[in-house]
């Protein structure tokens, strides 16, 4: 039986500058969400986030960061060629959209930047790049459709509407029905909390049935202590 794991999400890259400010300005001028900047005595920190995106990057001084220009990072973009006409309508150097010729970030052969998108139009397999001005790479990387088993899944149901709410609540009430009829008189907002939270989190009908009869039946165990 595989062991439960704990979530691990990329959270932060920190890239090493030479000029904190500079670097500052540069990833402003991309317009992504600057989310701190803290300065205290001879440290610096400065965090900022890609549109959309849940990991961010740190720069700064008086800290253990790279060396300025050792980062190498990839942003993931559904259109290549939008990304890359929206980094030089705010003034960025980006190079013209390529592919790799022996396949994605393989330079093993000669010339492996292959200019125009990938001609088989494949996911995964067009870029751009730029870099900021200490010399930190960055990729663009066209990812329309993602392979099997490259996305994290979650079982929890998200109820964002009200009709979605609505049918769930519908679907509850039928399934209460049988324990109502089967069981002493009881509040049913007891049985459809359990049901509801369920659901909520991934479990099917029956599961979910199955969780609020339990609830009820250690409720009604400790009522008779």
């Amino acid at each position: 039986m595989t062991e439960p794991q704990t979530d691990m999400k990329l959270e932060v890259v920190l890239l090493g500058v030479s000029d904190v400010d500079r670097a500052k300005a540069f990833y402003a001028k991309l317009g992504w969400r600057l989310d701190i900047d803290i300065a205290n005595g001879d440290f610096r920190g400065v965090q900022v986030t890609p549109y959309n995106s849940e990991a961010s990057i740190i720069f700064g001084k008086g800290t253990n960061l790279a060396k300025p220009g050792a980062a190498n990072l990839v942003l993931a973009v559904d259109d290549i060629e939008a990304a890359r006409d929206e980094l030089v309508a705010r003034g960025v150097d980006v190079s013209e959209v390529f592919h790799y010729a022996a396949g994605p970030f393989n330079d093993t052969v000669e010339n492996p930047r292959v200019a125009g998108r990938d001609p088989d139009g494949r996911s995964y397999f067009s870029f751009a790049s730029f870099e900021d001005p200490d010399g930190n790479s960055w990729l663009l990387q066209e990812i329309t459709t993602r392979l099997p088993g490259r996305e994290w899944t979650s079982k929890r149901v998200q109820t964002t509407d009200v009709a979605t709410l609505a049918e769930l609540l519908h679907e509850t009430a039928e399934h209460h029905d049988h324990f109502e009829k089967t069981h002493a008189a009881h509040n049913w907002w007891d049985w459809y909390a359990p049901y509801l939270s369920a659901r909520q989190n991934g479990s099917t009908s029956e599961e979910a049935s199955a969780a609020a009869d339990r609830y009820m039946e250690e409720k009604v165990a400790v009522l008779q202590t």
